[in-house]
């Protein structure tokens, strides 16, 4: 054997060496056979594996839907607090420690990650199907200037605010107690006050990070899947090439590869770089399609969709829909199909979004952390959607576009929705190569966020985990997601993503309850170098009174 050759098996093996020394193997073990055991379970069951999801997921938003709602409001109302009130200067590092990232770095890896290629996906569909069939919430007769209104208005609902909070309900627990306490960066991390520190390894700490493992799985599948959806589709449209279940699999497999090499390349060559492109190519195409499109519609429509959004967001968040007999209950069809389903997704993504922005957000106030999270992020997502959803609706009602019959011809896939939009303005080509970029690069830095996310959970909370879990993690995600779409589509995504996010709700409301306990004590005000010492052994985390 040659030296070359022998210093390649040498580092292989070093590789393989580390992968297995760094290995929690329960957390890893177990979200390694559960996610395989789905995957065998569409394999080999694949018409009963669709009616037990279908199952669990009716009688989740049917029995349940309230508990998403309201968990969801509670959230949004503590990080508002946090903003406002007074611990909101609790530093998350070091009382004289600066951020690790500038605040331009910090936000466009912190939004990319948060937001992915969905906010692509849905931008120019979700409202024109809100125009077809608006929200009971809204009274209003379809395809109507007050159904344009009600249309925007709920996509900036489930967009905004609610969206991002549970993001910022983990992320900054988990980033207190790393920096501040030694903590290892894992989401069990946020009950350590409840079992102490040196408790972390306990069967407790090991269930809540197992269930974000699952969570985050069922999140980043149904992602994936509606990313290969849309590519599938536009290259249908385009090219009147259809694919099949091979062309599925087959686009989701480079869509792995491509997140896969920026995996490899780490955080600061590869997510905040590509997260720059995401922010630059993202306004671009905003300003583009904005400045190309109907400007006055979109600002006379969209300002008066974010004015009823934050009049009556209080009661569109706790609206639970009318039944079919006429009272109120869970069993609306738009509140299950669209916020229940929205709630679920940001439940389901919390796990690794939050664990990211825990990561990157060493030196950061609490209230930096979730005024970023959430209003910043909001900010920028608003805009999006009034543009793509103000054109996809404006198209549609003056007859430029043939928007709903396209959709209603393919069979009402999402996916398709942006395609005869862009189509319609000049330079449409050239903005639909845009936006498939877009939807590309979104993707990759979600992915990556993910995949370093479950190699944090999987290998006890170490922060630089080993490119081979990152990349097992990434390929079960691909495979889990081809079989989704293959066997289920869109609607299969859409019930993984609310089985799976359901039990984090639960997680996010301890995380609030924890932030209570400790930041309600004195000293956590006035943090002092000497007050940031871990908890004796064996006895839970003192708080800072």
């Amino acid at each position: 054997m040659s030296t070359a050759d022998r210093d390649g098996a040498s580092d292989d093996d070093g590789a393989l060496r580390t992968f297995v020394a760094e290995l929690d193997p329960v957390v890893f073990g177990v979200g390694f056979v559960v996610a395989a055991s789905i995957v065998v379970a569409f394999l080999l069951r694949e018409e009963r594996t669709l009616e037990l999801m279908e199952g669990t997921n009716e009688f989740l938003w049917t029995s349940f839907g309230w508990a998403y709602l309201v968990s969801m409001f509670a959230l949004v109302a503590f990080v508002l607090f946090l903003i406002f009130g007074p611990w909101g200067n609790i530093k998350l590092g070091d009382p004289d420690e600066d951020p690790e990232f500038s605040f331009l770095a910090y936000f466009a890896m912190l939004y990319s990650a948060g937001i992915a290629a969905g906010i692509v996906f849905w931008g120019p569909a979700e409202a024109i199907f809100h125009y077809s069939t608006p929200s009971p919430f809204s009274g209003v007769e379809a395809e109507t200037t007050g159904a344009a209104v009600s249309a925007l208005q709920y996509t900036f609902f489930h967009w905004g605010l609610s969206a991002w909070s549970a993001y910022v309900i983990i992320g900054i627990p988990i980033a207190y107690f790393a920096y501040r306490k030694g903590a290892p960066m894992r989401i069990s991390t946020i009950i350590a006050p409840i079992v102490g520190l040196d408790n972390l390894e306990g069967p407790w700490a090991k269930l809540v990070d197992i269930l974000a493992v699952f969570a985050t799985i069922g999140g980043i599948a149904t992602t994936l899947g509606l990313v290969g959806n849309q590519f599938l589709v536009g290259l249908e449209y385009a090219g009147g090439v259809s694919f099949g279940d091979a062309g599925t699999v087959l686009v989701i497999t480079g869509l792995t590869v491509a997140f896969t090499i920026s995996v490899a390349l780490g955080v600061e060559k590869g997510i905040r770089r590509v997260s720059y492109f995401n922010m630059g190519l993202f306004g671009l195409l905003t300003v583009a399609a904005f400045v190309l499109g109907p400007s006055v519609y979109i600002m006379t429509v969209g300002t008066q969709a974010l004015g009823a959004y934050i009049n009556e967001f209080v009661s569109m968040s706790l609206f639970m829909g009318a039944s079919e007999t006429g009272g109120q209950g869970a069993d609306s069809g738009f509140v299950g199909a669209w916020t229940v389903f929205y709630w679920a997704w940001w439940f389901s993504w919390a796990p690794f979004v939050g664990l990211f922005i825990a990561r990157i957000s060493r030196g950061r106030t609490v209230r930096q952390v979730a005024a970023t999270g959430v209003v910043a992020s909001t900010a920028v997502t608003i805009p999006w959607f009034a543009t793509m959803g103000g054109t996809s609706i404006f198209l549609e009602s003056s007859g430029q576009a043939e928007i709903l019959g396209t959709l209603e011809a393919w069979g009402f896939n999402e996916a398709v929705a942006g395609y005869p939009l862009f189509e319609a303005l000049p330079a449409g080509e050239l903005l639909t190569v845009l936006f498939l970029v877009l939807v590309t690069t979104f993707f990759v830095t979600s992915a990556d966020s993910s995949t370093l996310a479950l190699g944090m959970l999987t290998t006890g909370g170490k922060r630089k985990p080993s490119t081979i879990n990152r990349v097992i993690w990434g390929a079960l995600m691909g495979a889990l997601a081809s079989l989704l779409m293959v066997a289920g589509g869109t609607t299969a995504l859409q019930q993984a993503a609310i089985i799976a996010g359901g039990p984090f709700a639960v997680i996010t409301l301890v995380a609030v309850g924890v932030m209570i306990s400790v930041f309600g004590s004195r000293r956590a005000l006035f943090l002092r170098e000497e007050d940031r010492s871990e908890a004796p052994t064996g006895q839970a985390m003192p708080e800072d009174d």
